[in-house]
């Protein structure tokens, strides 16, 4: 699934592709945003580590989690 997450003051968003779940993730957010943690951590279908300052998370988008399709759609 494609997670995006904008941060404030900044032009670019962080985009990746995670193995984790819809559920998995926004209770990762929850989580940090209710016991006021410094970052959260996000790991990409490669392996690589992502630590987001939560009070500089503007928005997250979680992509659906629907397998890709494979040949022509008419």
């Amino acid at each position: 699934m494609e997670i995006r997450i904008g941060i404030a003051n900044t032009g670019r968003e962080l985009n990746f592709e995670t193995s984790e779940s819809a559920d998995d993730v926004k209770k990762a957010v929850a989580a940090a945003l209710d016991a006021s943690a410094t970052h959260v951590n996000f790991t990409d279908s490669k392996g690589n580590a992502y630590i987001v300052p939560t009070a500089g998370i503007a928005f997250i988008e979680i992509g659906t989690e629907e397998s890709r399709r494979v040949g022509f759609v008419a």
